[in-house]
């Protein structure tokens, strides 16, 4: 699995839709209240994605938010989330907890690139 490939492609079919430039394209994002397995189809625009887990957190469904770890609880799985692809999209201000992802556990090592 390559994520910078699909998530190029998910920019692409929007840039083409709204023939607007793929440079100008980037991912807002909304977190879904459903399980995955509710979901019975795509969104208009962008995707879904899952499978992503939490280090040192957790998401509360109930709160909507990034909340405390349970005690001896190290990884959680995150919420379905909806990757919204917007043009000549501001950054959100205020909110929001910045945070990278991983594709695997180990955070060292050789960047993986699309080049």
């Amino acid at each position: 699995f390559f994520p910078q490939a699909f998530l190029t492609g998910a920019k692409q079919n929007y840039a083409r839709k709204y023939v607007k430039a793929i440079d100008g394209v980037s991912f807002g994002f909304k977190i879904l209240k459903e399980e995955w397995k509710e979901i019975k189809e795509g969104p208009e625009d962008g995707c879904y994605i899952r499978g992503l887990f939490m280090e040192g957190a957790r998401w509360d469904a109930k709160e909507h938010s990034i909340v405390d770890s349970r005690p001896k609880e190290l990884f959680t799985k995150m919420a379905v989330m909806w990757l919204v692809p917007e043009f000549e999209r501001k950054p959100t201000q205020g909110g929001v907890y910045r945070c990278p992802i991983y594709k695997t556990l180990t955070r060292a090592g050789t960047l993986s690139t699309t080049g």
